[in-house]
């Protein structure tokens, strides 16, 4: 019996799972864009009270820089304490396992006025993800999704298939070192 703790801060929500040979045993989320860092330690807290973990399964975005940093420097920490496995996937992907349709684009707030985005052709993305205004994005002539979060239990199937070694940022930070300023 495998368990794996999942976690996705890719988006404005925190969204923490146990999965148990493909059943989602637990399951918590907090909305708010910039409380990654306090609900993820709550949330991972109760999500492991009862459970032992074998592996940890982290999205690797795309997403904002900090939320991401959040979630992966987390799962990586938990991973090491426990000797246990961190597994990343785009959490795009595990937005598209929600959709059953032929052509569609998931889309995620990139903040900025700007959209985090992937096009899928029957669930299978095609290209890589990126980030643009929301109008480019719907000129490309299919059902755009915007809105929803990442299926925990599509997580631990992704993770077994298409995983991702690196956190998914698609532009440069806000933050500028001095030295870099114009």
């Amino acid at each position: 019996m495998s368990t794996s703790l999942v976690i996705d801060t890719s988006t404005n929500r925190t969204v923490v799972g146990v999965v148990t040979d493909g059943k989602l045993i637990w399951s918590g989320h907090r909305d708010g864009a910039t409380a990654h860092g306090p609900s993820l330690p709550l949330l991972v807290t109760e999500a492991i009270a009862q459970h032992n973990i074998d592996q940890v399964i982290v999205g690797m975005g795309p997403g904002p820089f900090t939320g991401l940093r959040v979630g992966i420097a987390f799962a990586h920490t938990f991973a090491h304490a426990r000797n246990v496995e961190v597994i990343g996937i785009c959490s795009l992907d595990a937005i598209a396992a929600h959709i059953d349709e032929k052509d569609f684009i998931v889309a995620t707030d990139a903040r900025r006025k700007e959209w985090y985005w992937a096009r899928y052709t029957h669930g299978i993305r095609i290209g890589e993800p990126a980030v643009s205004f929301p109008a480019d994005v719907e000129k490309l002539g299919t059902t755009v999704h915007f809105g929803l979060f990442p299926d925990l239990i599509a997580m631990t199937k992704l993770a077994t298939q298409n995983t991702i070694a690196e956190p998914m940022y698609l532009r440069r930070p806000d933050a500028v070192a001095t030295a870099d300023r114009t």
